[in-house]
């Protein structure tokens, strides 16, 4: 077989980050004087930032928005974030199995690994800056063998890829939506996901 190379997103699927993503908008509503709904904005987490940013500032100031939100981002965003229940236990059942763990994120990767760092998540490889098919670059280059995330756009990245995607309904997207947009198994959250590793891996195998 293969050698076992699993992905997963980050946000709302490894962690948590949505109570430190609101102080951090909080925090940049404060220095620009530009109201961002917070809460609405942790509720759709996924996309890249630049699509987020531009739903409150015009065109011309979304570039220089979004370093200042990056700025802003470690004194913020870093320490509220928790693991998402079953994170550590799922990278660990990879491990256990002689596999490698990769992240495949839309948030760039210096603040990415922060978050990693700083809840203890040993990754073996981390792609930053990437969403939806552009995932697939990053999966095929080190060997994927399957993809886990909580957004539809995942599972357009695992099937991009030419993977199975693993949904968990545990970010904006239902299970419905996962299964329609091509999940080949969903699972409530992560603490499902070392029991199902092997029929996972079995789905791999069948591709």
């Amino acid at each position: 077989m293969p050698a076992l190379m699993v992905g997963f997103d980050l946000d709302m699927t490894l962690v948590d980050s949505r109570p430190g993503i609101a102080a951090a908008y909080r925090a940049l509503t404060a220095r620009t004087g530009v109201y961002v709904d917070a809460d609405a904005a942790v509720s759709r987490l996924g996309p890249p930032l630049r699509t987020e940013i531009a739903r409150w500032f015009p065109p011309e100031r979304v570039e220089e928005t979004v370093t200042a939100y990056r700025e802003l981002y470690p004194a913020y965003a870093i320490t509220p974030t928790l693991p998402m229940p079953g994170a550590a236990a799922a990278i660990g059942a990879v491990h256990a199995r002689g596999g490698r763990v990769m992240v495949v994120t839309s948030k760039i990767g210096r603040l990415a690994k922060l978050h990693l760092d700083h809840l203890g998540l040993a990754v073996d490889e981390l792609a930053g800056d990437l969403f939806a098919e552009e995932k697939a670059t990053a999966l095929r280059e080190h060997g994927a063998t399957l993809y886990v995330g909580d957004h539809v756009a995942d599972m357009v990245a695992a099937e991009a890829a030419g993977i199975p995607g693993v949904g968990v309904a545990t970010g904006p997207c239902s299970p419905a939506e996962l299964s329609a947009a091509g999940a080949h198994l969903v699972l409530g959250d992560l603490t499902g996901f070392p029991a199902a590793l092997d029929r996972i891996i079995g789905l791999a195998w069948e591709q």
